[in-house]
């Protein structure tokens, strides 16, 4: 009866799913770039054979007769803007939650956590009359701008957390050189919230560069879809052309980036979320 405890227990049950999760999630992947290699032909006579020869005109089709080039660029400008803007708002703000005390302080960085609480879904009428009424209704700066102020509780909420771990002696031997609250920020703190940045960084740049519904509520015009909207239309002009080796050279598109962005920063990020779990 042991035995079959140990077997079954709830943490070798957890990490059998993980591994059968990783596996199905490296398979499908995998799956998908072979198939986006295919013609149609070799598509649909054997869904899970390999290419006999790669089609890499797929890709070119799709980045440039259905303008998925056009979209990209279109979801690196909002992407990356709303990024740096959320950590020149958020590092700064966190700091100050984190290491100054003042009267309320409590108060304030609890209500940025229970920001995230808050469904965006159902904010979108009220954001609507909102953006349209100061012209940012299909405009790749107002999404990027609507991105950046909904994302603050969930950035402040990873960057709080590090900077609570930090050791306050750094700042008393700065204060001893004769540096002020800002100059210890910027030259001590920051450096040492790398990990933080990288973590904030990351999370928001996976999020957004998916992110479907706020994208199709507030950009109307095709050219300025972002990659989210622009394989949502590509997948719809399929169903006429048929052309399905092409809409899976465009999944690869849209995945590449973000899996590319992780693999090369993991580390960090794995830094930033262990350092931000430690009790102050």
């Amino acid at each position: 009866m042991s035995i079959v405890k140990r077997i079954f227990n709830f943490k070798s049950l957890s990490r059998i799913i993980l591994y059968f999760w990783c596996t199905f999630s490296v398979f499908t992947f995998i799956w998908v770039i072979s198939s986006s290699l295919k013609t149609n032909r070799e598509f649909f006579e054997n869904i899970w054979g390999l290419p006999t020869s790669p089609q890499f005109s797929n890709y070119i089709a799709v980045l440039t007769k259905y303008s998925l080039a056009q979209y990209f660029s279109n979801s690196l400008f909002v992407v990356i803007g709303a990024v740096a803007g959320l950590l020149v708002i958020c590092a700064p703000a966190s700091y100050v939650f984190a290491r100054i005390p003042f009267k309320g302080r409590n108060a304030m960085s609890q209500l940025f956590v229970l920001g995230m609480g808050v469904p965006y879904q159902l904010m979108l009428i009220p954001l609507f009359f909102m953006m349209a009424g100061i012209g940012l209704i299909d405009t790749l700066g107002g999404l990027s701008l609507l991105y950046v102020a909904l994302s603050i509780p969930f950035t402040i909420f990873i960057m709080l957390g590090f900077f609570k771990t930090l050791p306050h002696e750094l700042e008393e031997a700065a204060m001893i050189d004769g540096c002020n609250p800002i100059s210890t920020f910027f030259q001590i703190m920051l450096p040492l919230g790398k990990p933080a940045l990288a973590t904030a960084a990351i999370f928001n740049f996976i999020f957004l560069w998916n992110e479907f519904l706020l994208a199709l509520t507030f950009i109307g015009h095709r050219t300025r879809f972002p990659l989210s909207v622009g394989i949502y239309s590509l997948q719809g002009s399929m169903l006429y052309t048929g052309e399905w080796t092409s809409l899976m050279a465009g999944f690869v598109v849209v995945a590449l980036p973000t899996l590319i962005l992780y693999m090369a920063m993991s580390r960090q990020v794995i830094e930033g979320l262990t350092m931000g779990a430690v009790k102050e």
